[in-house]
């Protein structure tokens, strides 16, 4: 018994109204996913590539789906052998869905560039290790970097003094090998990079004895790189034109440095704010006072108020990292205050803090006068029960 075959519209998920442009769409979809090509070995797939294009090609040709809306399936039944499963495609055109959706990977289509065009080069990457201070003010950086120059002795063409390279045999100098099969919806155009040479459309015979036939000598050299102010940990600078080489005529690459900003041991930062912390003695957090607050510009007095709890923190405007986009633009130091317990006292010194206390709410005996109070508390109220108030 044949297997009952789905309704068209659903097998594209279109309604029966649908636009051509919507059922195009819809079939370029299932085709990109299903495409045996891309499923190699996968019946499954290539079972629902079938079921849609038999539906494409029924909805998409106006006669077809005329029929096909009238009688359904039946329109077809005994219809001419060819195509999937028996169908007939007749005269189903495909040739823009596969040229749009499968260019990419069959490498055909007009558009798709020559290999053997001029081509840019590879960008390179190498590190710099900069200071806190360096990453906030900016620096002068020298590298010195293997680098690839055109060779002097072939004058970057790869061949032998007195030779010249010649026109691939294999591509006559396209730079691609094209190969074409027939599948039922015509010709498809497979492109793929000449083996011979490349993609660069040309051999040598006879190679450059000092470059082996690369046209490039690599050497050391110096390079020069400005690390902007306000650049932070793993941001990188751009060099122009100081990577690999071209193909066949193509500028250069560029290089791009990553910039690796060593640890402060007092400061932290975090985009254009800087934090750090002062300790304050417990006289100055008191009385208030001057303290020197090391920031990236060299030390700052700050005047310290009166009663300035432990952990306060105070904002010295403009004395942070400046913007890449605009060096007068510059963030903020906050510094966190930290009041100092003192740890070794004198005797005469706790005398002194003893009468500090006392003077300012007792609260050394705060603590033992409320232990005292609830110890008599609790007598009073034993007392009272030995004496009958309580039951």
């Amino acid at each position: 018994m044949a297997e009952q075959k789905r309704d068209y519209y659903e097998v594209l998920g279109v309604e029966r109204g649908a636009d051509d442009a919507s059922i195009k769409k819809a079939y370029r979809q299932l085709a990109k996913k299903y495409h045996p090509d891309m499923n190699p070995g996968d019946a499954e797939a290539e079972k629902k590539f079938k079921e849609a294009s038999e539906a494409y090609a029924v909805l998409s040709d106006p006669e077809k789906r005329r029929q096909y809306d009238q009688f359904g399936h039946a329109a077809f039944e005994g219809g001419g052998a060819g195509g999937f499963g028996g169908f007939d495609f007749g005269g189903a055109d495909f040739s823009d869905i596969f040229g749009d959706i499968f260019g990419d990977f069959f490498g055909g289509g007009s558009s798709r560039r020559s290999s053997n065009g001029p081509m840019r080069g590879a960008n390179l990457r190498t590190s710099v290790r900069i200071t806190f201070s360096e990453a906030v003010f900016g620096v002068e950086k020298e590298l010195d970097l293997n680098l690839k120059d055109t060779c002097k002795t072939c004058n970057g063409s790869g061949a032998k003094p007195g030779t010249s390279p010649e026109t691939c045999h294999r591509c006559g100098g396209r730079g691609q090998v094209v190969t074409r099969r027939q599948t039922p919806f015509g010709t498809i155009q497979n492109s793929q990079t000449c083996p011979d040479c490349g993609g660069t459309g040309k051999t040598i015979r006879d190679k450059c004895p000092d470059c082996g036939g690369s046209g490039y000598i690599s050497g050391r050299k110096k390079i020069q790189v400005s690390i902007p102010a306000g650049i932070d940990n793993g941001q990188s600078v751009r060099i122009r034109d100081k990577g690999e080489p071209g193909v066949n005529g193509g500028p250069r690459g560029d290089l791009l440095v990553e910039v690796v900003v060593d640890r402060h041991p007092i400061f932290q930062r975090q985009d254009m704010n800087i934090f750090s912390t002062v300790p304050v003695s417990f006289a100055v957090a008191a009385l208030g006072g001057e303290v020197l607050i090391d920031t990236v510009d060299g030390k700052v007095v700050y005047d310290v108020k009166a009663g300035t709890q432990t952990d306060t923190r105070v904002r010295l405007r403009g004395k942070g990292v400046p913007s890449l986009r605009n060096k007068e633009v510059r963030g903020d130091h906050y510094v966190t205050l930290v009041v100092q317990v003192p740890e070794k006292l004198s005797n005469e010194a706790k005398d002194l803090l003893r009468r500090f206390d006392s003077e300012t709410g007792n609260s050394l005996e705060a603590v033992r006068n409320m232990e005292h109070s609830e110890q008599s508390d609790e007598k009073d109220k034993k007392e009272k029960k030995r004496k009958g108030f309580f039951k």
